[in-house]
């Protein structure tokens, strides 16, 4: 029996028209399959992806977006996955857009404003068919590179007055001024806020200490840490503001659970009693609140809501369906009290 010497084959790769051949269609339905999977029946489709998957068939992506202007690729823009602030909201676009037939790019921005410039203009040489952002603030060279790319961007987590196109957010000032308002209706009048220097905390901290004034409060402490806000960073800054705690009862406003969690930590080894002399209220409502000891009073933000909210707006738009102009939703939040308060 003759067996072909493999190292001197050369082996073609296996083509669209193959895999039309064994699904027994034509090469535009497989083109649709992998492309518009919504017009072809599921049996169809079933079909073709079995051919696919037998035959070891790979697309080529970069040719397919040429010749059709869609690569079917989205990048999502997070500063970290060190938060589970982002888990929820990435993780149900993600899925949403999978059922779509559209595959989601994860990429990581940390929180400098040179870094997003640099990872926009490199995901953007890749032509995704949109983008999912973190954030509705952008510098003048990123608005720059949106605005001739010509692509659909959706922006979460944020609210801003004028974002890039549509956007599915949050007020951070307005969850801010709720905790302070929730403080001071179970008798509070020393308040104190610790958190992180991303743009999002600073306008929590903002809203709070403008809520504090307003219910005739005093913020006897503040202190900021760097983005993202560890928990040991946390604690080492309840460290430096814990002479300004003692005393009297106080209530402190933690820009995540991550840095809460710190707080709470730091507390008890300084024997600073939480609820009695420091309550404490975090935001985010982290698996880490509801399994601390004592478990944290936190901000609950619908972070599954936002991401589907997110896709839904941007495959109206991939399909031609959105309306003209931008379009704004915000996503509900409310206060979840447990021990720490």
């Amino acid at each position: 029996m003759y067996v072909a010497n493999r190292s001197n084959t050369r082996f073609s790769a296996v083509k669209i028209t193959d895999v039309a051949a064994a699904a027994g269609v034509a090469p535009m339905t497989v083109s649709r399959v992998l492309n518009t999977p919504e017009r072809v029946s599921p049996d169809t489709a079933a079909r073709v992806l079995e051919a696919i998957e037998t035959l070891g068939y790979v697309p080529n992506l970069i040719a397919g977006g040429l010749s059709s202007r869609r690569s079917r690729m989205i990048a999502a823009i997070v500063p970290t996955i060190a938060s589970p602030m982002f888990h929820e909201p990435v993780q149900s676009f993600t899925d949403a857009m999978g059922r779509a037939g559209y595959h989601v790019m994860l990429a990581l921005s940390g929180y400098g404003e040179a870094d997003e410039a640099t990872l926009v203009r490199a995901v953007l040489a890749r032509r995704p068919d949109g983008l999912l952002l973190t954030g509705a603030h952008r510098t003048p060279a990123v608005q720059r590179l949106l605005a001739t790319a010509h692509v659909p961007v959706v922006e979460m987590w944020d609210t801003a007055e004028h974002p890039t196109d549509m956007l599915v957010g949050l007020d951070h000032a307005e969850v801010g001024a709720e905790v302070a308002a929730f403080f001071a209706a179970r008798g509070h009048t020393r308040f104190a806020f610790l958190g992180a220097s991303d743009i999002r905390a600073t306008a929590r901290r903002r809203g709070f200490e403008q809520g504090v004034a307003a219910h005739g409060g005093t913020l006897v402490a503040a202190k900021t840490v760097n983005a993202p806000g560890t928990i040991l960073d946390s604690r080492e800054a309840l460290r430096a503001i814990a002479p300004e705690l003692t005393g009297r009862r106080t209530a402190l406003f933690a820009s995540s659970d991550l840095v809460a969690f710190g707080a709470i930590t730091e507390a008890r080894l300084l024997g600073i009693e939480v609820p009695t002399q420091l309550a404490i209220c975090g935001f985010g409502d982290f698996e880490l609140s509801r399994g601390a000891s004592p478990a944290a009073t936190t901000v609950h933000v619908d972070g599954t809501a936002m991401g589907l909210l997110a896709a839904k707006h941007l495959l109206a738009r991939l399909a031609g369906h959105a309306t003209a102009g931008v379009h704004r939703s915000l996503v509900p939040f409310h206060i979840i009290e447990r021990e720490t308060s």
